[in-house]
């Protein structure tokens, strides 16, 4: 008898020549976009001493770039599958730099604020524009995600360059200079980039629906803006207003998405139970890690009297470790599962801020080291494998959209997470008894603190900054705890969302 079996036809994924060239730019725009929020934490005080901004100002200044590249992050995502997302990467990096002369030469809050703003939306284009360039030049499945692993270790490394090199600024320069040592960055990007960079877009993109994105801007902004200010502030009528006004906006930018025959975003993909899974882990990952991110330079400067370039190399534990499990997230996501690893990674950041709740002034760096490494492992691992997940869930023609939705949780829990739990710090930080004859602007800031006693007598100065620091170190401690609830929660929700998600082989 004749055996009417065939053997079986292997093919092999095509593999574009240059890739890893080509990987090597796209890692320079993550490399700038986080040196830039980084170096923002170290400049903190000294902007606080030269600008003099009150504390909401100073909350704005960290936080306003996080709500404006939230807002328009899908919708430049969904520009750059149009319109080419090599052309949109090369446009905003130039922009990026440009706008970050801006930010060196802020003479005042308000034009530091409006600087700020204006790098959103150049930095709106970076993040998911290199993310789906990633999902369209890495055909192979695990050389794509180890691409991603080093796409994100990159974003790691610049979390422990931005501080030591802009700790080296700051103590030879003015604090403007940690925003100009993004225009080196940005030329060699944008020169290399367009001799290395293969262009990618989706081949039926669609009109640019400039309703869906005034929709999604105004949704965005208008939610986070409420919670800030119920946060800060507790209920009013101007909070009230800009939650219901975001909320209808998102509402109806889902329902026309729905309509469209080609949507800004496909907001079926959330049916999707992995890729639902994956944006919330990193929506709340960020959210209860943000606030101990955003003082913990002030902390350290501050509070323990370390210099600018000290302080940054006391943090760069987190980078390393970060770096180290994003190389290997793949790897051990295929082995044990996707759950096992986005689970474990988000327990163990949890438990890290847990141990910071015993912070005090004279808290040795022993603790604060181990506790950043094991933050910076659990978050390697965490964020290296839900970005797998993500773009796996999509095709390669919506690879900038679903970018930018995993890009939107980010930024959105960077946003959230400093308004709420920023929130918790300077509001038990306010509350601090001083000695007679304390500034009214002592109790905005402890820069503020800082600089005020400058002017008091010795004694009077000394009181008033052991109660400013001491008032300081309570809230960080109780939003470090806040934020490993957050995160413990985060790692059980993940552990049931993700069940039964796997990376391609």
């Amino acid at each position: 008898m004749t055996s009417t079996l065939r053997p079986a036809v292997v093919t092999e994924t095509p593999k574009r020549p240059g890739r890893w060239l080509a990987l090597c730019v796209l890692v320079l725009a993550v490399l700038l976009v986080a040196v830039d929020a980084t170096v923002l934490g170290l400049a903190t005080p000294y902007i606080s001493e030269d600008l003099k901004p009150s504390g909401t100002q100073l909350l704005w200044i960290g936080d306003v770039y996080s709500f404006v590249i939230a807002g328009l992050l899908v919708s430049m995502g969904s520009l750059g599958d149009r319109i080419g997302r090599k052309k949109l990467l090369l446009v905003g990096a130039t922009a990026f730099g440009l706008i970050s002369v801006l930010n060196a030469y802020a003479t005042t809050p308000e034009l530091m604020i409006l600087a700020r703003a204006l790098l959103g939306v150049a930095g709106a284009t970076l993040m998911p524009a290199t993310l789906a360039l990633i999902r369209n030049i890495f055909h192979d499945p695990r050389e794509r995600s180890l691409a991603i692993g080093i796409w994100g270790a990159t974003a790691s490394a610049g979390t422990a360059v931005g501080p030591v090199v802009g700790g080296f600024l700051l103590e030879h320069f003015w604090w403007g200079s940690v925003f100009l040592i993004n225009l080196p960055v940005m030329v060699v990007l944008v020169l290399v980039g367009r001799k290395l960079l293969p262009e990618s877009k989706s081949p039926n993109p669609g009109p640019w629906d400039l309703i869906s994105v005034s929709l999604s801007l105004v949704g965005v902004i208008g939610v986070v803006y409420a919670v800030k200010e119920l946060a800060a502030h507790g209920p009013s009528g101007e909070a009230l207003a800009a939650g219901l006004l975001g909320a209808g906006a998102l509402f109806w930018f889902v329902r026309r998405q729905l309509t469209l025959p080609i949507p800004l975003l496909d907001v079926r993909l959330f049916r999707n139970r992995g890729f639902s899974g994956a944006v919330l882990a990193d929506l709340f990952t960020v959210l209860g890690m943000s606030g101990l991110v955003f003082f913990l330079s002030q902390y350290l400067q501050l509070v323990q009297g370390r210099g600018p370039f000290e302080a940054g190399l006391a943090e760069v534990p987190a980078a390393v470790g970060a770096v180290a499990a994003g190389l290997v997230a793949g790897r051990f996501a295929r082995r044990f599962s996707v759950r096992t690893v986005v689970s474990a990674g988000l327990a163990a950041v949890g438990l890290a801020l847990g141990t910071l709740t015993v912070l005090d002034r004279s808290t040795g760096y022993p603790l604060l080291g181990a506790a950043l490494l094991v933050v910076g492992v659990g978050a390697g691992f965490s964020f290296t494998v839900t970005a797998d997940v993500i773009l796996s869930a999509v095709p390669k023609d919506q690879a900038g959209a679903a970018s930018a939705v995993s890009e939107t949780a980010y930024e959105l829990g960077a946003a959230l997470g400093i308004a709420l739990l920023g929130s918790v710090v300077t509001g038990v930080y306010a509350g601090f008894t001083g000695p007679a004859g304390t500034p009214a602007e002592a109790h905005d800031s402890l820069g503020g603190a800082v600089e005020a006693a400058g002017s008091l007598p010795e004694h009077t100065a000394e009181t008033l900054l052991t109660a400013a620091r001491e008032s300081f170190v309570d809230g960080l401690a109780l939003a470090s705890g806040a934020g490993a609830a957050v995160l413990l929660a985060t790692a059980v929700a993940a552990w049931f969302l993700l069940r039964g998600q796997k990376l391609e082989a």
